[in-house]
């Protein structure tokens, strides 16, 4: 994503960060049903930031609880599934870290659900598994969870739709308008090929930015699998981010 800024139809000028078309999905993407029912149909209407938008939140390590990284130790009995590692990086253009920055994520259970009102998905719910956790950067830009695997679960897009595994990932900056949302995949999985929202990303670079990698060497033997994933903020290897209105389940 490329700064500029943005001048308002009453004269603001704002900072704005340039859409890149190729990586980044169409407002309306007809294979992805829901994103005509979602993306804006009138022109966009810009808003001036007061002191909340420019200051706030106030985010640090007091925020996180001791146990909000570790999704397998949150309940009184372990959850069902795979126990896996997911760490990485936060980095802007020219690979600097991003330190003190809060990382929330979100995801469905081993078998595919997620503990939400809306989920209807005839898969078993997990007692041992809420399927949200947080942390901060460290100085370097370090992020880690431990957590298990999410299971695929069917989403009725279109004809026997079912979404690849995925984890959410929310970050926030300074302040409230510095919220980025996006998904990482994993590895080799057999659903990509038919997901309308993985596939909404054109450039088949910037979807194989949003898939982690396996990693042996932080592999913790005989409890958990390890996967790496960077989270690039700004430049030519950005990560692929969401509309937060565009997000699903």
């Amino acid at each position: 994503m490329t700064t500029h800024e943005s001048r308002s139809p009453a004269g603001l000028i704002l900072p704005d960060y340039q859409r890149d078309e190729q990586s980044h999905p169409a407002l309306d993407t007809p294979e992805y049903r829901s994103s005509a029912l979602r993306h804006p149909k009138q022109p966009l209407q810009y808003l001036p930031h007061y002191l909340t938008e420019i200051t706030g939140p106030l985010l640090g390590q007091d925020r996180c609880g001791v146990h909000d990284h570790d999704l397998t130790v949150q309940h009184d009995g372990e959850p069902l599934g795979e126990r896996i590692i997911v760490s990485g990086r936060v980095l802007d253009s020219g690979g600097k870290p991003v330190p003190n920055t809060l990382v929330e994520i979100w995801q469905a259970n081993s078998a595919g659900r997620y503990l939400h009102q809306g989920d209807r998905h005839p898969a078993p719910l997990d007692p041992n598994f809420s399927g949200t956790g947080r942390c901060m950067t460290d100085a370097e830009g370090n992020y880690q969870f431990v957590t298990i695997k999410p299971g695929a679960y069917p989403w009725r897009n279109h004809d026997n739709a079912w979404r690849p595994a995925h984890i959410h990932f929310s970050l926030f900056g300074q302040a409230f308008t510095q919220r980025l949302i996006t998904q990482m995949y994993f590895p080799g999985d057999p659903l990509f090929h038919q997901d309308p929202i993985f596939n909404s990303v054109r450039d088949e670079r910037a979807r194989e930015r949003m898939i982690s990698r396996f990693d042996l060497d932080t592999t913790v033997p005989e409890w958990a699998l390890s996967y790496k994933w960077d989270i690039v903020l700004r430049g030519s290897q950005a990560t692929v981010f969401e509309d937060e209105e565009d997000d699903d389940e």
